[in-house]
């Protein structure tokens, strides 16, 4: 079953379930994902849902920054709630170690010496871990082991 799949039939139970801020979040993700297909012209594949989904989860981030700051702790649980169901539907994280030994094969083929390659290992990392690492976090290493 596709990713995209999995989201439909949980949209369905949460609609069986009654299960209204479930539901709410699930059609915001089904509608992010229909604007994709629908502005580039495809059918999204696990790789799209799985950029989508990142997206969304880093808006909420955002989102649950500026509330925390703001006092507004209601919107601060709704959009945790966001954000939580959001994670689901990535694939499994990579531990500390895991993303370290990824950063460390991908600064060897590149031949990376310093900070000016840092492009171009981002470059090699990025569709490995895709959905399974946070990229902010991930460039965050990568400037530090290439002395940046």
């Amino acid at each position: 079953m596709s990713l995209k799949d999995r989201i439909n039939e949980d949209m369905k139970a949460a609609l069986r379930a009654r299960d209204a801020a479930r539901l709410s979040a699930i059609r915001m993700l089904l509608a992010a994902i229909k604007q994709k297909e629908v502005d580039e012209r495809i059918v999204a594949d696990d790789a799209a849902v799985t950029a989508i989904v990142e997206k969304l989860i880093k808006q909420r981030r955002d989102s649950i920054e500026q509330f925390g700051k703001a006092g507004r702790t209601d919107l601060v649980d709704k959009e945790k709630a966001e954000l939580d169901l959001l994670a689901g539907y990535l694939p499994q994280q990579l531990s500390e170690a895991e993303l370290a030994a990824a950063i460390d094969v991908a600064i060897a083929e590149a031949g990376a010496t310093g900070p000016q390659a840092m492009g171009k290992v981002m470059g090699l990392l990025k569709p490995r871990i895709a959905g399974r690492a946070d990229m902010g976090k991930t460039s965050a290493l990568v400037k530090s082991k290439l002395g940046g």
